[in-house]
């Protein structure tokens, strides 16, 4: 997938998508954003993809989930790309994200920890038809400024699986906001992820549906937080 579309001001860096066990100094990208401390990225190559996939776990329908990563710069404020980004029911997510169409809260376990159920429309040409993710979210705010959450999947009692929608499967993933020194209207946005989208899927429709997707993402997030700002 190509860097085209997704605007100006985007640095699309390709790393390992799994944060290492432990400490250890972070690098810096070529803004010189930093990474909260225990998540090291190292060995970044600068290619013209918002993802790259660092090793496969065989899912449950027998394709393969590959785990991704995303970075890129936004203009705008930490606080202002956490209102866009921040998981929650009737929040700014479902209005531009093509990838979500509604979230709900099942369960609040505290003032920073949830068990929040995400549902996906159909998508890629609706060869993948609409699925559900069970996750315990957890949002968290650092020193320097950086606004976190991740999440895995969680079975809850309260949200068993519907026969309307595959139930999917997220491995540990997560979405920072982290300022940049020296520029408070610039925000790096870091993802990673992994995901079983369950049911059965040829691997070659997985392979494509999640970069072309990561690269909707950055650009849909960009213009909705232009919108905001107008």
């Amino acid at each position: 997938v190509g860097g085209a579309g997704l605007g100006p001001g985007w640095e699309l860096l390709s790393a390992p998508a799994r944060p290492p066990v432990g400490g250890g100094s972070s690098s810096s990208s070529r803004s010189g954003a930093r990474c909260p401390p225990w998540l090291t990225r190292s060995g970044s190559a600068r290619w013209r993809t918002p993802c790259s996939s660092t090793g496969r776990t065989r899912a449950a329908g027998g394709a393969a989930s590959a785990r991704y990563k995303g970075d890129g710069i936004v203009s705008a404020s930490p606080e202002a790309v956490w209102e866009c980004l921040k998981p929650e029911a009737g929040g700014l997510r479902t209005k531009w994200d093509q990838n979500v169409k509604d979230f709900e809260l099942i369960e609040t376990i505290s003032d920073t920890i949830s068990i929040c159920r995400t549902i996906t429309p159909s998508a890629f040409m609706k060869i993948i038809s609409p699925r559900d993710f069970v996750d315990v979210v957890l949002i968290k705010q650092y020193e320097d400024g950086t606004i976190a959450s991740a999440a895995t999947n969680v079975e809850h009692a309260l949200c068993p699986p519907q026969p309307t929608y595959v139930r999917g499967f997220n491995y540990p993933c997560g979405c920072f906001c982290i300022p940049i020194p020296g520029e408070p209207g610039k925000t790096q946005v870091l993802t990673f992820f992994q995901t079983d989208l369950g049911g059965y899927l040829p691997q070659t429709v997985v392979d494509s549906f999640f970069p072309s997707s990561m690269a909707g993402f950055y650009s849909n997030l960009t213009k909705a937080v232009k919108t905001m700002k107008t």
